[in-house]
């Protein structure tokens, strides 16, 4: 009897010698709905939850999201040099009446936007019959202008050259669809790569637009995030001994415990009731943060004071059912003895078949 005492005292020294010392640590499982908790909570230790929801911090991208980038103005730098399928906006003042360079109108008169010349394979410029080819390639549009005219001065008096870079041949589009890479960066293609990863949407679109400066004389680019993949929540059902299960789902700023409940179905009958929202804390802060969350108050009262809403991170923990957890338990211990038994029986059962069966075919044989 004093044997048992002593091991009992020992064992509550023990544990208050534990609380004690997980006291003073200061690291502690917080339960926000404890009614033993004296004074009001601080409002800023008071989680956001449904009718009471709050906007996310302004979202960092992050790998595997998705961005459509548009470009609304890309102008190569200047000086231009023409390459090869580049199209050039040529229009030539005093030209033969017959042999205009550019449309022209009803009455035979180039217009004013001049014609869309291509700059062939040869780096050259066809002006049409009476004019013959003149080399580009590689030319400014100053230069282009000038050769031009001086090549005209063999067939016209005085001709009056305009030059304008219609289309860059060199110039591939950029708008799309990018998906943020494991390193953190968006592949541009022959724009090379920009790491975007912990950027928000502005920095995004300065950064973007400072890269892009290398190419385009003062490019204007917007950036928008269709696939928010980086940032989620899961919901962890516990499987009463047969496994949990764990569904990762994206989040978009809004939900509540009961959003994310019904999103993977609902309960199902291995769970009970008993449901909490595990949220991470800082690596350095060793303790755990627990809102508990009260289902038959949410559903079948309406009661907003745990529908908690769901941050990047939580872990939503939907524990399992008593009941089943035990029945499934004494299955995994009882299983294998009941085979071995049911096969034992069987062994048995078999082996007296045949004896029956030897006695029987003797008596026959015997003329019994």
């Amino acid at each position: 009897m004093s044997t048992a005492c002593f091991t009992l005292r020992t064992l509550l020294m023990a544990l208050m010698a534990a609380s004690a010392a997980l006291g003073l640590s200061g690291c502690q499982v917080i339960d926000l709905q404890n009614p033993s908790l004296e004074g009001p909570v601080p409002p800023i230790m008071v989680p956001p939850r449904e009718k009471s929801l709050v906007s996310l911090a302004s979202y960092r991208i992050e790998p595997p999201d998705v961005l459509q980038i548009e470009v609304f103005k890309l102008v190569p730098l200047p000086p231009y040099r023409a390459q090869i399928y580049d199209v050039l906006q040529i229009q030539v003042m005093g030209t033969l009446l017959d042999h205009p360079i550019g449309p022209t109108d009803t009455y035979g008169r180039p217009t004013p936007d001049g014609g869309h010349y291509l700059v062939e394979a040869e780096g050259t410029v066809n002006l049409g019959p009476a004019y013959r080819t003149v080399r580009v390639a590689g030319m400014t549009i100053q230069q282009i202008e000038e050769v031009i005219r001086e090549h005209l001065l063999l067939v016209l008096r005085d001709p009056a050259v305009s030059v304008k870079l219609a289309r860059a041949s060199g110039t591939q589009p950029v708008t799309g669809p990018y998906l943020v890479g494991p390193d953190g960066t968006v592949n541009l293609r022959q724009y090379g790569a920009v790491h975007l990863a912990g950027k928000t949407i502005p920095e995004a679109k300065v950064a973007l637009e400072k890269h892009l400066s290398q190419y385009f004389d003062s490019p204007v680019v917007a950036v928008d995030v269709v696939a928010y993949n980086s940032k989620v929540y899961y919901v962890v059902t516990e499987g009463a001994g047969l496994g949990d299960n764990i569904v990762r789902v994206p989040i978009t700023g809004n939900e509540t415990v009961l959003d994310a409940i019904a999103t993977v179905g609902g309960l199902s009958q291995l769970s009970s009731k008993h449901i909490w929202i595990a949220r991470p804390a800082p690596g350095d802060f060793g303790c755990e943060q627990v809102l508990p969350v009260d289902w038959v108050a949410i559903t079948r009262g309406g009661s907003t004071a745990t529908n908690y809403q769901v941050m990047p991170g939580d872990r939503i923990f939907i524990a399992e059912d008593g009941l089943w957890a035990l029945t499934n338990f004494l299955g995994k211990v009882l299983g294998p003895a009941e085979q071995v038994l049911g096969k034992t029986t069987l062994g048995a059962s078999t082996v007296r078949n045949l004896q029956t069966l030897g006695r029987r075919f003797n008596a026959q044989r015997r003329g019994f």
